[in-house]
C-alpha cells in the first residue's frame, strides 16, 4: 500500500485495514489504528508503521480511544514463510519471553544480529520491541480485567522486573499502571477474581462466519478435553490447554452483539460476525502463559485471517463465486495445538479419545466434561507404527510443528515418519501449521493456483468439513 491508499483508509476510518498498519500523529504523538474515531489529522503530520511496536520505538503513545494494541494481527504473518512471518509468529507465541532473542535466532537457523537486522529493516523494530509491544498489552488486559496485584500482573505479561514494567506502561500508554487500571471502562459489573477466569475479547476483522467454525469444532471434539455446548447459534466451546508453564481452560462463546442473519434470509442460527470480536474466558494455572494461550486461540479460530483479501479472490472464480457469496467470512480454523492436532489428524477422533483416557493428564479437579489434558508427544512414544514414530520425533525435536516451523520442512519430516501419507500431511500443513495456502491430495477437486495464496479456504468452501478433519485411513 503506497501513502495515498492509506490515508485513504484512514481519512474513511476503515476497519479493514485495522492491524495491517498503524498511523501515528506527530503533533501529538499518539499511534491509532486506521479505524480510529478521532477527527482525522493532516496527511502532512501522519507517519505510518507495520507494527505497533515500530510506532512505539519511534516514541508515540497507544491511543485511549481507539486502543491499536488490541487490533487483529496481520494476515501477512500467516501467509508469509520467510525468515519474518516465522518470527512473527513465534514472538506472538511468546518464545522471546520464554527463550530470548537466542531461543528465537536459534529457531530460525540465523544469528541473532541476522534476526535484528531482518526484522528493523521491514517492520522497523526488532524482536525486542516487538515483544515488548506484545507484553504491554497483556499487561493492560490484565490491568484493566483483573483484581489482580500490580506487582503479579508486571511478571505474568514476561517483564523482568516492576520497574521494567513501569516503565513500559508509562511509555505507552502515557499512564502508570495504578491509572490505566482506573480508566477502563466500566460495563455495570466489578471486575472478576482470578478464580472465575479472565475475560478476553478476540478481536476480528471483517465477517466471521462463526457457525462453520463451531459445527467443525463440534464435529471434532474430543470427549474429555474439548466440548460443545448449548443451541445453535448461541453455543459455546470449551477445551483444556497444554501449555508452556501449566496448563489452562478456555471458554468461547459463538454468539456475538453484533450478529446479523446470513445471506439470503437465513435464520439467526446462521449468524455471521460483521466485525468485532469472540467473547471468551480464560483459566490459567499460571498466568504466564497468557499470551501464548490467547496466540494460540487466535489460530485456532483464525482471527487473524483477511476474509476480504480471500473473499475477493476466490470470489473471482466462478465455480466459488456462489459459495463464497452464501457464506462470506468463512475461515480455515488451525489448531489450539500443534502436536496435538498432528496426532488426531493421524489416529482420528476415537483413537484420539483412547490416548485421552490412556495416556492424557487428569485436571486437579474436573470441569463439567473436561477431565484431561491431551497427552505429550513424549508420553505417546512408545506407541507402535506411525504413531510412536510421529511422537518421538515432536517429543525429540528432529520434527517441529511450532508456529515458526518452516513450513516445508514439516511436510518433508512428517512424509518421512513410516506409514505416514501424503493426504495427512497436508492436513497437518493446513490446521497445525497454519498455511492458508494448502492443496489436500486425493481430494475431489484439485485446488487451482488461481485461488493461490488462499487455497486452504477454497478447500472448506468446496468440502464438506468432516470430511476435511476425517483420517484417510484408521490406524
Amino acid at each position: 500500500m503506497d501513502e495515498e491508499t492509506r490515508y485513504e483508509a484512514v481519512r474513511s476510518r476503515d476497519a479493514r485495514f485495522d492491524g495491517e498498519f498503524f498511523f501515528a500523529v506527530e503533533t501529538t504523538g499518539i499511534y491509532c489504528r486506521p479505524s480510529c474515531p478521532a477527527v482525522t489529522p493532516k496527511r502532512k503530520n501522519v507517519r505510518y508503521y507495520t507494527t505497533a511496536a515500530a510506532a512505539q520505538t519511534s516514541g508515540f503513545r497507544a491511543c485511549r480511544r481507539c486502543r491499536p494494541d488490541a487490533v487483529p494481527g496481520s494476515a501477512d504473518w500467516n501467509v508469509r514463510a520467510d525468515i519474518v512471518g516465522r518470527a512473527m509468529r513465534m514472538i506472538g507465541d511468546g518464545v522471546v519471553d520464554r527463550e530470548g532473542v537466542p531461543g528465537l535466532a536459534g529457531r530460525l537457523g540465523y544469528s541473532a544480529r541476522q534476526v535484528q537486522r531482518q526484522l528493523t529493516a521491514e517492520l522497523g523494530a526488532g524482536p525486542v520491541a516487538l515483544a515488548r509491544a506484545q507484553r504491554a498489552h497483556t499487561a493492560r488486559v490484565l490491568l484493566q480485567t483483573t483484581e489482580l496485584p500490580v506487582t503479579e500482573i508486571a511478571f505474568a505479561a514476561g517483564f523482568a522486573s516492576v520497574r521494567q514494567f513501569n516503565d513500559t506502561i508509562k511509555a505507552v500508554y502515557a499512564l502508570t499502571p495504578t491509572a490505566l487500571r482506573a480508566a477502563a471502562p466500566r460495563r455495570g459489573a466489578a471486575r472478576p477474581t482470578p478464580a472465575a477466569g479472565i475475560p478476553l475479547r478476540l478481536a476480528h476483522r471483517g465477517p466471521y462466519r462463526a457457525d462453520a467454525v463451531f459445527d467443525l469444532l463440534a464435529d471434532e471434539a474430543v470427549t474429555g478435553i474439548e466440548e460443545v455446548a448449548g443451541e445453535r447459534g448461541a453455543r459455546a466451546y470449551r477445551r483444556t490447554l497444554r501449555l508452556p508453564y501449566g496448563t489452562g481452560i478456555v471458554a468461547v462463546e459463538e454468539a456475538h452483539h453484533d450478529s446479523t442473519t446470513g445471506s439470503g434470509g437465513g435464520s439467526s442460527t446462521e449468524a455471521v460476525h460483521r466485525g468485532g470480536w469472540l467473547d471468551a474466558r480464560l483459566h490459567l494455572t499460571d498466568l504466564r502463559d497468557l499470551t501464548t494461550a490467547v496466540q494460540r486461540l487466535r489460530r485456532l479460530f483464525d482471527l487473524d485471517a483477511d476474509p476480504y483479501a480471500v473473499d475477493e479472490r476466490l470470489g473471482a472464480d466462478p465455480r466459488l463465486a456462489p459459495l463464497v457469496a452464501a457464506r462470506p467470512g468463512l475461515r480455515s480454523p488451525g489448531a489450539a495445538d500443534p502436536d496435538e492436532f498432528a496426532v488426531r489428524a493421524l489416529v482420528g477422533r476415537a483413537g484420539a479419545e483412547r490416548l485421552v483416557q490412556r495416556y492424557g493428564k487428569v485436571l486437579d479437579a474436573a470441569c463439567g466434561r473436561l477431565s484431561h489434558v491431551f497427552p505429550a508427544p513424549a508420553d505417546l512414544a512408545a506407541e507402535p507404527g506411525t504413531l510412536g514414530a510421529l511422537a518421538a520425533a515432536l517429543a525429540d525435536g528432529s520434527l517441529r510443528l511450532d508456529a515458526g516451523a518452516d513450513r516445508d520442512d514439516a511436510e518433508a519430516g512428517l512424509l518421512a515418519l513410516p506409514g505416514m501419507d501424503a493426504r495427512t500431511a497436508a492436513l497437518i500443513r493446513m490446521r497445525a501449521l497454519g498455511d492458508p495456502d494448502v492443496s489436500l491430495p486425493g481430494g475431489a477437486e484439485p485446488a487451482a493456483d488461481a485461488w493461490r495464496p488462499w487455497r486452504s479456504y477454497a478447500l472448506r468452501h468446496m468440502s464438506d468439513l468432516s470430511d476435511l478433519s476425517r483420517p484417510v485411513s484408521p490406524r
